[in-house]
């Protein structure tokens, strides 16, 4: 099979999982209710957290970062492995190599299965991120807790994360791995993250964005 073909069913497939909407599939089975009818009207797990409590916000969380982490796993192991890292014969830059990771987050972010509609990306994304450049991505998360630990907005958190990590990530590039090619793949998905984030922002500008917390007794 000619290998610019592979690549793009592999890029479909990567789409073709992130479009699995475990929050909408978890409300509808778990809780009969359509999570896009509740709270936030978003399908990620801080909505199934707010609408459902901790156990199915959990479960939405685990298997949407599975669903980058998996592909970027199979992108990154077996991927080379078995193809290389050649389309005919020029090597792939590192945004191309990257497509089917960034085809898994848009894939949850505007669903095939909803309408071309769906979550912000972020749990999808640590997925990736957390697999392909795990340290920068940890010590974004502890940004993460630290800002929603004290404002108690998921989506600040998000926010402020998304810009830490790509700065994270840009320097540790440069400082330890002494890699200077410009990470375009990552500032692609910090760009779209903050897009999606964009009602968020206008709440959080008109102090209006809901706070998280527990549903009890769930």
């Amino acid at each position: 099979m000619n290998l610019t073909l592979l690549w793009i069913i592999l890029c479909i497939c990567a789409y073709l999982i992130g479009s699995i909407p475990f929050g909408y599939i978890i409300g509808m089975i778990f809780h009969h209710q359509d999570i896009r009818k509740g709270g936030s009207g978003n399908i990620g797990a801080t909505n199934a957290l707010r609408l459902y409590g901790a156990l199915s916000g959990i479960a939405v969380l685990i298997l949407d970062f599975l669903k980058g982490f998996i592909v970027a796993w199979l992108l990154y192991k077996v991927v080379p492995d078995k193809f290389g890292y050649l389309i005919g014969d020029k090597p792939l830059n590192a945004f191309i190599f990257n497509l089917p990771a960034l085809m898994v987050i848009l894939g949850h972010m505007y669903s095939v299965f909803l309408g071309f509609k769906g979550g912000k990306g972020v749990s999808t994304a640590l997925g990736v991120f957390i697999y392909i450049a795990t340290i920068p991505m940890l010590l974004s998360l502890v940004v993460f807790l630290i800002v929603v630990a004290i404002t108690r907005y998921v989506s600040l958190g998000s926010i402020v994360t998304a810009f830490s990590f790509f700065i994270i990530d840009f320097l540790w590039n440069i400082l330890v791995i002494k890699d200077y090619t410009f990470p375009w793949f990552q500032l692609t998905v910090v760009l779209l993250i903050i897009y999606k984030h964009y009602p968020n922002i206008l709440r959080l500008l008109e102090h209006q964005e809901t706070k998280i917390s527990f549903k009890k007794g769930q």
